[in-house]
């Protein structure tokens, strides 16, 4: 009885953790668009010298000579492009946790069901997570990469050049709420710069 005990602990701990990583990645992911879109304008601002662009500037960006607006549009793009590799790999890990802590011998079967009912959760985050980016990239955007949680929904967007419009951030929270149990506070919208 002991034993089983201890396992049981350990399944619930292991499943503990995992939730609290996958919470934390979520929460990371989505301030790591603000921070990283803030470090890109900082690193143009010294590249140049000051706040303003000349035309015809260029720089090196991953091996390759682009100037002006494709340095930005390239940053913005490896932004969304590792956005959505860091969730990946976020959600991988933490499916590989899960189904351990499932096919552990001996394992009391109400540890097993909830980390079963988990992994349904993670992948059914993934799919509506596909689902709002590309209907928001269908409504005319850039790039977008959305955050799915518990408790909430971080949607980043690639913006146009006069910003996130009221009207954009309706459009968004459209898609959201039709794709989703949310309701509107928890959704959060933010533009990559």
């Amino acid at each position: 009885m002991r034993r089983q005990w201890k396992r049981n602990a350990v399944v619930a701990t292991v499943l503990l953790f995992v939730c609290a990583a996958v919470y934390l990645n979520w929460r990371y992911a989505g301030e790591a668009a603000v921070d990283q879109a803030a470090e890109v304008s900082a690193q143009q601002q010294e590249q140049n010298g000051d706040s303003t662009k000349v035309l015809g500037d260029a720089a090196l960006v991953d091996g390759q000579v682009v100037s002006g607006q494709e340095e930005d549009a390239t940053a913005v793009s490896n932004y969304f492009d590792t956005a959505r590799l860091s969730r990946q790999q976020s959600r991988d890990n933490a499916l590989s946790l899960l189904r351990e802590a499932a096919e552990q011998e001996g394992a009391e079967q109400a540890a097993v069901d909830e980390a079963n009912q988990t992994i349904q959760t993670l992948a059914g985050y993934s799919v509506l997570e596909n689902q709002i980016e590309n209907l928001v990239i269908a409504k005319g955007y850039a790039d977008c990469v959305a955050f799915m949680g518990e408790n909430g929904i971080s949607v980043v967007v690639s913006a146009a050049e006069d910003g996130l419009q009221t009207e954009d951030v309706a459009k968004i929270t459209d898609i959201v709420l039709s794709e989703t149990e949310y309701t509107a506070d928890q959704i959060k919208i933010m533009e990559a710069n």
